[in-house]
C-alpha cells in the first residue's frame, strides 16, 4: 500500500506541476486595455431558440471598440422562440448588423457547424478575420480588438480564447472548471502550438477566431460538417492545411454562462464526450486514469487511517492534495472560483466519468440529441 500510495502521490504532483508551467509560462493572455486594429473584422453569431439570453451578448458586440471594420453577421438557426425580433429589436438599424435566416441542415451535416458555415457564407468578403462567438458569451469593449492582436502577434490562423466560465449551481462547480483543468494539466501547450499533428489540438467555439485565408484553405465548416465537435476539429483542419493554431485566456475578455440548469449540463455533456474520447477503450482508459490518480488518494487515505497506518495516510493525502493544488491553480489562471470548489475534486471526476458513461450509453442507442436535432 505504501509503494501505491508513493507513487499516486508522486504522478498526481508532477502532472499538477505540468499545469503550473502552463498556466505560468505557457498560456497566452491578451491585453484587456485599449487596442486598434486596422482589419474588418466579422463578428459571427448563430442563433438556436436564444431569444432569452442574447440580449447581453449583441449589446456587447454592438459596444466593440477598436475595430472600425467591424461587421455582425446573426444567423437564427429555425428558432421557435422570437430569437430575430430580439435580434431586430435590440440591433435597430445599426449598419454593421445583417440578419440572416438559416435553411435546414442538409444530410450529413450538423446542425452548428452548418449554421457556421452559413454565416461564413453570408460575410462581406473584405473580411480578413472570422470571429465566432456563441450567444452565451458577453465580451468586454475591446475582447475583438485584442483578440485579433493575440491571433496576428501568434502568428496563428486560429486563436481560441477561452472565455471565464460563470457558474452558480453546485452541478456547475462541480463539472465546468474541469474545461480549462484538463487541457492545461495535460496539454503540451508549446507542442501543441509548434506540431504539425492534427491529433495535437484543443480549442472552444465560445470565442473563436479564424484567419479568413487560412478558414478557406482549411475547407472551413465544409470539412468539419458531421462533427459534434466542430470547433477542435476545425482546429485539426486548420493543422492539416499547414495552418497554426493558439490557445489563449480569454477570462479578461469575455465571460460565458454556458447552461442555466442541471439537465442542460448534464445533456449538453451527454451528447458530446463520446467525440471527445472516441474509441470506447481509450475512454475506458483515460476515466480510470484519472479516478486512479485523483479520487483512489483521498479514498486510499481514510482506509489507511482506519488501519492505523500513518504513513500511508500521508502519503495519500499529499495525492489529494496535489490535486487540489492543480484545480487551484487553474482556476486562479482562468479567472474560475478555487474555494471550497477545488476540495471537491475527486467528485468533480466521478461525475465526469458517469457523464461519460452516460455520453456512450446514449449514443450506442442513438438517443443523442440536441437543441431537438440528433447529434449521432
Amino acid at each position: 500500500m505504501t509503494v501505491v500510495a508513493l507513487v499516486l502521490a508522486v504522478a498526481v504532483t508532477a502532472l499538477t506541476g505540468h499545469t503550473w508551467v502552463n498556466a505560468g509560462h505557457w498560456l497566452r493572455r491578451p491585453v484587456d486595455g485599449p487596442v486598434e486594429v486596422g482589419e474588418t473584422v466579422a463578428v459571427l453569431l448563430p442563433l438556436r431558440d436564444e431569444a432569452d439570453r442574447v440580449t447581453p451578448c449583441l449589446r456587447a458586440l454592438l459596444a466593440q471598440q477598436g475595430v472600425p471594420g467591424l461587421r455582425i453577421v446573426v444567423l437564427d438557426d429555425g428558432s421557435t422562440d422570437g430569437t430575430a425580433e430580439v435580434v431586430r429589436a435590440v440591433a435597430g438599424d445599426d449598419p454593421r448588423v445583417t440578419l440572416r435566416t438559416g435553411v435546414t441542415p442538409p444530410p450529413g451535416w450538423l446542425g452548428k457547424p452548418y449554421a457556421c458555415h452559413q454565416l461564413a457564407g453570408h460575410t462581406d468578403p473584405a473580411a480578413t478575420v472570422l470571429a465566432f462567438v456563441d450567444a452565451d458569451v458577453v465580451l468586454t469593449p475591446y475582447a475583438v480588438a485584442a483578440a485579433v492582436t493575440e491571433l496576428r502577434a501568434a502568428r496563428a490562423t486560429l486563436l481560441s480564447a477561452y472565455p471565464r466560465i460563470l457558474v452558480r449551481t453546485v452541478g456547475d462547480r462541480l463539472v465546468q472548471p474541469l474545461l480549462q483543468w484538463l487541457w492545461l494539466t495535460f496539454l503540451p501547450l508549446p507542442a501543441m502550438e509548434r506540431s504539425a499533428r492534427p491529433s495535437l489540438a484543443a480549442a472552444g467555439g465560445q470565442f473563436l477566431l479564424v484567419d479568413r485565408a487560412g478558414y478557406d484553405r482549411a475547407g472551413g465548416h465544409a470539412a468539419v460538417a458531421d462533427r459534434v465537435l466542430e470547433d477542435i476539429e476545425l482546429a485539426r483542419a486548420v493543422k492539416r492545411s499547414g495552418g497554426r493554431i493558439a490557445l489563449a485566456d480569454g477570462s479578461r475578455l469575455a465571460a460565458c454562462r454556458m447552461y442555466e440548469t442541471w439537465p442542460q449540463l448534464r445533456d449538453g455533456y451527454t451528447k458530446s464526450l463520446w467525440a471527445t474520447f472516441g474509441h470506447p477503450g481509450a475512454a475506458t482508459a483515460v476515466v480510470a486514469a484519472l479516478l486512479l490518480l485523483y479520487t483512489a488518494p483521498p479514498l486510499l487515505a481514510v482506509a489507511a487511517l482506519a488501519a492505523g497506518s500513518a504513513p500511508v495516510a500521508g502519503l495519500a493525502l499529499l495525492g489529494y492534495a496535489a490535486g487540489v493544488a492543480g484545480r487551484v491553480r487553474s482556476a486562479h489562471a482562468t479567472g474560475g472560483r478555487a474555494w471550497p470548489d477545488a476540495l471537491a475534486h475527486p467528485v468533480s471526476v466521478v461525475v465526469l466519468g458517469w457523464l461519460t458513461l452516460r455520453s456512450y450509453h446514449l449514443r450506442k442507442r442513438r438517443r443523442l440529441s440536441w437543441r431537438g436535432r440528433p447529434v449521432s
